[in-house]
């Protein structure tokens, strides 16, 4: 899908409305942007953050949510080595849920993902996968965006953020079970329903 009718489908879901910035401005953006094929149009967090993204994910018509604990989500950055385009919307290329790294842990994966010539992905980034391909996100088969961690002095978090979907227990809330939620893992743990998402590369940068 070209990234005019990707920023179509942004639009639809309320992008303009929670950055306060106009179509035009962001069609602006757009028209500067590779016809890639494969490609996702990523929102920067500059533009929207993951929490003000979230709302506007669904699942069976169940809006997303990011979980209560998560008070800090805004502090999670993308990790050193990565850096994004100076751009509000830019291009992340051949997305995949890393299905084959599920029961890896996020320590385990990081340089097997470098090895393969591609990089995580941040929690904006499978988002805004999520807002294209939303069928990406299925029970069992969800993934996390291990591109982001919060910085702690000279160490990191030792969470990873991570999308699901919630299954209504605890402070989630019988209301959200089905509901698609960005939470999060230790970057040391595993779990056999999580994959751990990369991309070939982001756009318009240089490959």
């Amino acid at each position: 899908m070209s990234p005019t009718r990707q920023l179509h489908r942004l639009l639809e879901a309320g992008l303009a409305d929670i950055t306060g910035s106009s179509a035009a401005e962001l069609a602006a953006c757009v028209a500067m942007l590779p016809d890639e094929p494969r490609s996702v149009l990523a929102v920067h967090p500059a533009l929207a953050t993951a929490r003000q993204l979230a709302p506007l994910l669904r699942y069976r018509h169940k809006p997303g949510f990011v979980v209560d604990d998560m008070v800090d989500l805004e502090q999670f950055v993308p990790i050193g080595g990565l850096a994004l385009p100076d751009s509000p919307l830019y291009l992340v290329c051949e997305p995949d849920r890393g299905d084959d790294m599920r029961n890896w842990s996020p320590n385990e994966a990081l340089p097997v993902i470098h090895e393969r010539g591609r990089t995580p992905l941040t929690v904006n980034e499978g988002i805004s996968w999520l807002l294209q391909e939303p069928k990406a996100l299925e029970p069992n088969h969800c993934f996390m965006t291990i591109g982001s961690r919060r910085p702690t002095g000279s160490t990191l978090d030792a969470r990873t953020p991570a999308i699901w979907i919630s299954g209504g227990t605890g402070r989630d809330g019988t209301a959200r079970r089905g509901a698609p939620k960005i939470g999060w893992c230790w970057a040391g743990n595993r779990h056999t329903w999580l994959g751990i998402s990369s991309a070939r590369h982001r756009a318009p940068f240089d490959r």
